[in-house]
């Protein structure tokens, strides 16, 4: 079984939405057994141009539990709230 990492790229355009989404969102990964792995603000970029100033990578121990978790209707429903905190881009990787 493969692990799947969620790396989250943004840019808040509201903090205090956005800590109202962040304070919410940890309860939502724990169903799927999802980890919090880092949060990090970009300092240089040694090659190249990353649009995001910030990241977050979160693990789970499937592709089906990353999958899940994005499905469900307790992330499902953070998501406007999501979007007018900040541009968010998600992707998920294997590992």
């Amino acid at each position: 079984m493969s692990q799947a990492y969620v790396v989250g790229q943004m840019t808040v355009k509201n903090p205090e939405k956005w800590g109202q989404y962040r304070s919410q969102v940890l309860a939502t990964l724990l169903p799927f057994r999802g980890e919090l792995v880092f949060r990090g603000e970009q300092v240089k970029a040694f090659s190249g141009v990353c649009s995001h100033p910030d990241i977050v990578v979160i693990r789970f121990p499937s592709l089906q539990d990353a999958e899940g978790w994005h499905g469900s209707a307790a992330y499902q429903a953070l998501i406007p709230l999501r979007q007018e905190a900040a541009d968010v881009v998600l992707v998920t990787y294997a590992a």
